[in-house]
């Protein structure tokens, strides 16, 4: 994701001096809420902590990107009155595809010589390829590397990237207020859940067609995207005071979270259960970014948090593969210590790609930015 861009008149100018001394425009605490979104995905892997399942963590990494994505496009037409497309999708590609295409392919390699234990199919290897994935994993589930199932989330995100920002541009050409703008991502959401309850209620479709397919979980994506167009804590005036916020709206998110992971009825957990965490997210996700210095928000802000969020890419996509071939070549030790193992051999790998590849392209992203 694009980290950094220099600020503008409308940015938070007193969060933004906090943020960096250097006046660049730095979103404080995404860092660390995406490190807090992949130990939740990688405990729910390793098995050590299923209280909170790893699904929530896609949800947040998807609510994250649709926030972080939808306030730089407004950024570039705030300034500029347009969008280049060809260069915010030049980012996309330089942001994503190496470490993706790198991942998939030494772990397809390591499947075939039979280091990793597992059958791979054609067609499989081409879903991944083509960021269909996800579809591909609702009708014919297995024939990819063992481990690589994460990748139907990164489908979901690429076809985000491929359609909304020729939603935003048409919404902002037509002046859209952004209040009215929120309603409309509002109402989409809302289109979206109202489609899962015609699904599952209606059809009795199967959680795997609800959990995988873009139609029902672009809505995460969409509630940050909401965020970002009004009321977006970096750019806006807030309608809110902080006690308001701090000490009622907070609360209320973290317990529609809580409510979301106890409540288990199945239905449920198809269909209002995106919704209901959506919305919880909100009011975590404003606090965070307008109060990183207030009771725990602080600790998304440590160093070795803002670092681990700054891998969490590389770490995402390897976690999973090396989480089963440590299982399978570790058996005699328990589940956590194969799970700490696991951990570490994550986080040298996804350091070495990247110090060797996502930070040299980072360089080169910041040639084919507008800010």
């Amino acid at each position: 994701m694009e980290k950094s861009l220099k600020s503008s008149p409308g940015s938070n100018p007193k969060t933004s001096a906090d943020a960096n001394a250097h006046s660049k425009f730095y979103i404080p605490s995404l860092d660390g809420i995406r490190t807090v979104a992949f130990l939740i995905v990688f405990l729910s892997h390793a098995k050590v902590a299923e209280l909170f399942p790893g699904g929530f963590g896609v949800t947040v990494f998807f609510f994250l990107s649709g926030y972080l994505i939808t306030t730089i496009l407004r950024r570039e037409y705030d300034r500029y009155q347009a969008i280049d497309f060809k260069l915010f999708y030049t980012r996309r590609v330089l942001r994503i595809w190496p470490s993706f295409y790198l991942v998939l392919l030494l772990g397809t390699a390591l499947t075939i010589v039979g280091f990793i234990h597992g059958e791979i199919h054609l067609s499989g290897f081409l879903s991944q390829c083509l960021h269909y994935n996800n579809y591909y994993t609702i009708f014919y589930g297995n024939g990819t590397t063992p481990g690589s199932g994460v990748y139907w989330s990164l489908a979901v995100e690429e076809h985000f990237y491929l359609l909304f920002p020729l939603l935003y541009l048409a919404l902002r050409k037509l002046h859209v207020t952004p209040h009215r703008q929120m309603l409309i991502l509002w109402g989409l959401c809302l289109a979206v859940l109202l489609w899962r309850c015609l699904l599952v209620y209606g059809f009795g479709a199967s959680s795997d067609r609800i959990f995988y397919g873009t139609d029902t979980r672009v809505d995460s994506i969409l509630f940050g995207c909401a965020l970002a167009v009004n009321n977006n804590p970096m750019l806006d005036e807030q309608y809110y005071s902080k006690k308001i916020l701090n000490y009622f709206l907070l609360p209320i998110g973290i317990i529609l979270i809580i409510f979301s992971f106890v409540y288990r009825i199945p239905e449920f957990q198809q269909t209002f259960r995106y919704t209901i965490q959506g919305i919880g997210l909100y009011p975590i996700f404003v606090t965070a970014i307008r109060f990183p210095n207030w009771g725990l928000f602080p600790l998304l802000n440590l160093n070795w948090m803002r670092f681990l969020g700054m891998l969490s890419y590389s770490l995402y996509l390897v976690h999973y593969t090396v989480i089963f071939a440590v299982g399978t070549y570790l058996p005699q030790f328990n589940k956590f210590i194969q799970a700490g193992i696991a951990l570490l051999i994550s986080f040298g790998l996804a350091y070495i790609i990247y110090h060797f590849i996502e930070l040299p392209l980072g360089q080169l992203r910041k040639k084919f930015s507008r800010a």
